[in-house]
């Protein structure tokens, strides 16, 4: 028995010194987060951070930066192809300008419930994604954060149909689909970066907006903003990106660590939506009164979307055939 156990330590001692051998000084990367604290991206960072440092028995870690500080979502994505940020957590509509194919994510109402978007990710669809990201962006996605549907709110009125969005200056962020999407329900929306979207929203230089409850809620935007309304256009998928040049550069039992640590991350970040958004949603009415409505009319938003914007980007992302590739997964009807 203490022949057994001798040996069993000294395999245990092996296994610990797999990352330690090249040297015993830690290595911290910064990540950069466009959210604020309390958000699903930071969760997401948070999780990962610590499996990784985990999996590597301390060897490596990722410092967070929240609430934009390392720049807008659009230049971290980049400043990582470019080799100089280590990680970010972005929305997919801001890696879509730099590999377009991920602009499929972004088509309003091309996923119905949550269960749809994972396993549009975690399946053969996501895996491509991932590697037109590395051809495109010089990026790989590690993981994905589930940050729920992007719900609308405004300073000004309840919106519960199409006509209430008329006259509203809506904040969108730089993206073509989003952008065409509110053309199509009869507005012009105005691009702004997420960070200085705040801002806009308490100075009124816009109305309002739309993003996740816990997004929501991380950003305070119930300071500035009074009504929201539930719409279920766009569910926000926002994944955890490294440099590409970056990971190439680790040995294969750093790269194996990123990556399971990065699929243990997206699985948290699902359960940490489905336990957290009803109690965020309720925060939000409580602590700053605001008026949460739903839509009398969502087929009528429905139809105008996607009849308006999805055949202007089939070629964008991919092609007609990609999308039907994607309903199919989905065991929905063919466009």
């Amino acid at each position: 028995m203490k022949q057994k156990n001798t040996l069993f330590k000294a395999l245990s001692l092996t296994a610990g010194l797999v990352f330690s051998v090249s040297g015993f000084a830690a290595t911290s990367w910064n990540m950069a987060v466009g959210d604020g604290g309390g958000s699903a991206q930071e969760a997401l960072g948070l999780k990962f951070t610590e499996l990784l440092s985990q999996k590597t028995n301390g060897q490596y870690s990722a410092k967070l930066f929240v609430n934009g500080q390392l720049g807008s979502e659009q230049a971290t994505v980049n400043d990582a192809a470019l080799g100089t940020l280590d990680l970010s957590i972005i929305a997919s509509n801001n890696l879509s300008p730099f590999s377009p194919s991920m602009g499929i994510l972004s088509l309003p109402y091309i996923f119905e419930n949550i269960n749809q978007a994972q396993k549009v990710v975690e399946g053969p669809i996501g895996e491509q994604l991932t590697k037109d990201a590395i051809k495109n962006a010089n990026v790989r996605v590690l993981a994905w954060t589930y940050s729920g549907y992007r719900v609308f709110t405004n300073s000004k009125r309840p919106v519960k149909k199409l006509e209430d969005l008329k006259g509203l200056v809506v904040r969108v962020p730089k993206n073509e689909i989003m952008i065409d999407t509110y053309k199509s329900w009869g507005i012009n929306p105005t691009p702004m970066a997420w960070s200085e979207t705040f801002t806009a929203l308490q100075q009124r230089v816009v109305d309002g907006q739309d993003t996740p409850y816990a997004a929501i809620y991380s950003m305070k935007f119930g300071e500035v903003q009074k009504y929201l309304t539930d719409i279920h256009y766009l569910f926000l998928l926002e994944p955890l990106i490294i440099s590409e040049s970056l990971f190439q550069e680790q040995s294969a039992e750093v790269q194996k660590a990123l990556t399971e640590a990065g699929k243990e991350a997206t699985a948290y970040s699902l359960t940490w939506l489905q336990d957290k958004e009803a109690g965020i949603k309720k925060e939000l009415v409580e602590t700053y009164k605001m008026q949460i409505d739903a839509l009398t009319d969502e087929a009528k938003w429905i139809e105008k979307a996607q009849k308006a914007v999805w055949p202007k980007f089939y070629e964008q992302v991919g092609g007609k055939e990609k999308v039907n590739q994607l309903l199919r997964s989905l065991g929905r009807k063919e466009v």
